[in-house]
């Protein structure tokens, strides 16, 4: 269950967090993070779907639920609203905002044309049509949107895949209209030491080994733990929220912490 916005009085570096998930990447090989979250998403969207399944055991849906229904709750009143789904995917979090929100515009944006493809035969479907549900290629990091377009931006589990940070939600930040609210679902580490040992074991060994045998990239799904254990969290991740522009800005932990929702609001 969703819990109460974090103490303030913990202090962090969000800074160095940054550059620590920045430069943790899924391969041991020349290129940016940046094309090597593309080549890693487009290699292991086939398999994708299942594997968020099986890693979560289905609780992912629910962890999306909870922040589709604070965008909702945030854009009441607002008539049309447009959505942008940054990192969108598959687009499972695009089509949960859709049947939460419908009549509603949503754009969902990603790097990867491998995830795409899924994303676009999955919408084809249930005959959403592109003035309901448009899926594109894109940079997350040079998002090619006017500034103020947006009611709502979300990420599902993909800040912390950016290559930095900042940027990322300086561009989330500029494209949102004045009162528009950024939603960020991520995975976390449980803070209980007990909790954290068995969620070390499933994370470092258990994803690694079936992530291989059903994708054939064992990188990948050690990457996943690594790029969770690295990205901010807590207070650190608000800390870059505020320092993009952002207000209003809360967290809360769900399932022993080991998924966090953030929210934040572009001011007016």
């Amino acid at each position: 269950m969703a819990g109460k916005p974090l103490s303030q009085s913990v202090t962090y570096h969000p800074e160095n967090m940054a550059q620590d998930v920045e430069q943790i990447k899924p391969y041991q090989q020349q290129g940016s993070k940046t094309e090597q979250v593309r080549d890693m998403f487009d290699a292991i969207a086939p398999a994708y779907d299942f594997m968020n399944r099986a890693m979560t055991m289905g609780i992912d849906r629910w962890w999306r639920r909870v922040a589709v229904a604070r965008v909702k709750r945030h854009l009441a009143g607002t008539a049309s609203p447009q959505v942008l789904d940054v990192a969108t995917g598959t687009g499972d979090f695009a089509m949960q905002l859709h049947d939460s929100l419908a009549p509603v515009s949503i754009v969902g944006i990603d790097l990867s044309q491998g995830m795409l493809d899924v994303a676009r035969r999955k919408a084809a479907d249930r005959h959403l049509s592109a003035d309901q549900l448009l899926f594109e290629q894109g940079d997350c990091l040079d998002l090619p949107y006017a500034q103020d377009r947006f009611d709502a931006v979300t990420v599902a589990f993909g800040v912390r895949n950016f290559e930095h940070l900042d940027r990322g939600y300086s561009q989330m930040h500029r494209v949102l209209r004045p009162g528009g609210m950024l939603c960020v679902l991520e995975l976390s580490t449980p803070q209980n030491r007990l909790i954290r040992w068995f969620y070390d074991l499933y994370t470092l060994h258990v994803i690694p080994w079936v992530g291989s045998l059903k994708s054939g990239d064992k990188n990948a799904y050690r990457y996943l733990p690594n790029s969770i254990a690295a990205v901010p969290q807590g207070q650190a991740m608000l800390q870059l929220m505020r320092q993009a522009g952002f207000t209003q800005c809360q967290a809360s932990r769900l399932t022993l912490g080991t998924c966090t929702v953030y929210t934040a609001v572009k001011p007016r």
